[in-house]
């Protein structure tokens, strides 16, 4: 499945996620359900994946975690913030060269509608 498609998926699932919690909860409590509801879609997800930083020859694990990855090729990261900023945009865009995806996608859930939450972040798409 082509990475639009994926995020079609994603997008379906945040809404269906925010309608029913609505803003003001604590971001891991989003990324929860939303891994539920795309667990549901039978797509490989992975939640937390630990996500390696090679500098030189040397792999380093360092800590970066992905919240959501689907298929190898989206990348989710999950916020519950007053707004996103750059920070954030350059975090998914990191997540995105270091594990070779195309797309990710930077899903604020403290927001009155989640479409002015959702923010497409591409690398060489």
């Amino acid at each position: 499945m082509h990475e639009n498609e994926l995020s079609k998926l994603v997008f379906n699932a945040a809404l269906k996620v925010h309608q029913h919690l609505g803003p003001g909860l604590l971001e891991s409590a989003y990324e929860e359900c939303l891994f539920y509801e795309l667990c549901k879609t039978g797509l490989m997800v992975q939640k937390q994946k630990p996500l390696p930083l090679f500098y030189e020859d040397v792999r380093l694990e360092i800590g970066y975690r992905v919240d959501i990855m689907i298929e190898n090729k989206l990348i989710i990261e999950v916020k519950a913030v007053d707004a996103l900023n750059d920070v954030h945009l350059a975090q998914v865009l990191t997540y995105l060269k270091l594990s070779g995806c195309k797309l990710g996608l930077l899903i604020n859930f403290n927001v009155t509608l989640i479409k002015n939450g959702v923010k497409r972040v591409v690398n060489n798409l």
